[in-house]
């Protein structure tokens, strides 16, 4: 395959019924579409792979329809609590924030922790008042708590339980990411997060976790959705990028033997992303569907849902 820049993106994998409103799905498309095309804008004029990674993961966090940012699932005490990480493949740094509640763009404040902190993760009150002073924009409840996410809270724990944000519920989707080439071969990963519905205050699942839902090095760049606990437990996103190094597997056989070890053998649902430096790309899940996309230097934007798409 000839060298050249490229980006993927997800917005979550799981129960997505193949019976669901078309004009939804349209809607779901339309919003991978245009953050594939921000990421793209930047890579075309000869921008970084860190760059293009934010740029659209942005674009769903800015998506009610996605979970992250604005579109975040609700906890069991009713709020947010937001996680987001950004990994540069060249040069190895990292950063992540956890449980942010008043942040309009997570993966910005990753960003900001990246540069300027000195760290590679932060949490809570602590992470928000290094994001605003760095000059982070943030947002009120009212801006977060939507209609829609309300009702999933409600029917979440009329059941008793925790959900994926994706698990058959009508008009919604999940966790998002991205992974990105740049023309000079650099390779970066970046995911947000609201996490599970109803989830215990607190809670913090595998998207800032450097290794675990976010990773990227010189071979590989990897961005990782579903059972949280069962990729912490997995190091998946890791353990991609060891096969590739010391089992000298292709990507599409160390992706898909990260799955069947990590997240099958734990009973673990999701999805992952990856790019190689070679710009050869991976979007494989074990669920009914994932929402992905992705775009090459031809600048045409290609999106599916389920595996047949």
């Amino acid at each position: 395959m000839a060298a050249g820049f490229v980006l993927a993106v997800h917005g979550g994998a799981g129960t997505i019924p193949r019976e669901a409103d078309p004009a939804r799905a349209a809607g779901y498309r339309a919003g991978l579409e245009r953050a594939l095309r921000a990421g793209h804008a930047i890579l075309a004029r000869g921008g970084g792979a860190r760059d293009a990674v934010i740029a659209a993961v942005c674009i769903l966090e800015d998506d009610p329809l996605f979970n992250a940012g604005r579109g975040s699932v609700l906890t069991a005490a009713g709020g947010i609590e937001m996680d987001a990480a950004v990994m540069d493949g060249r040069t190895g740094e990292a950063g992540a924030v956890a449980g942010v509640t008043g942040l309009r763009n997570p993966i910005v404040a990753a960003r900001a922790v990246l540069e300027a902190s000195g760290h590679v993760l932060m949490i809570g009150p602590g992470a928000e008042a290094f994001a605003r002073a760095r000059g982070v924009e943030t947002a009120g409840p009212d801006y977060f708590l939507t209609p829609a996410r309300r009702d999933q809270l409600r029917a979440a724990q009329s059941a008793g339980t925790t959900a994926l944000d994706h698990d058959g519920a009508a008009g919604t989707v999940g966790t998002v990411g991205a992974v990105a080439r740049d023309a000079t071969g650099a390779l970066a990963a970046a995911t947000s997060t609201g996490g599970l519905t109803n989830k215990r205050p607190g809670r913090v699942g595998d998207s800032p976790l450097i290794g675990a839902g976010t990773y990227a090095d010189t071979s590989v760049a990897v961005s990782c959705t579903g059972t949280g606990e069962a990729f912490i437990r997995a190091v998946l996103a890791h353990d991609i990028a060891a096969r590739l190094r010391y089992a000298a597997q292709s990507l599409d056989a160390a992706v898909a033997g990260a799955i069947r070890d990590g997240l099958d053998a734990r009973g673990g649902r999701g999805g992952v992303i990856a790019l190689d430096r070679h710009g050869g790309a991976a979007l494989r899940f074990n669920t009914e569907g994932m929402y992905r996309g992705i775009i090459r230097a031809d600048g045409h934007p290609e999106t599916a849902i389920h595996s047949e798409s």
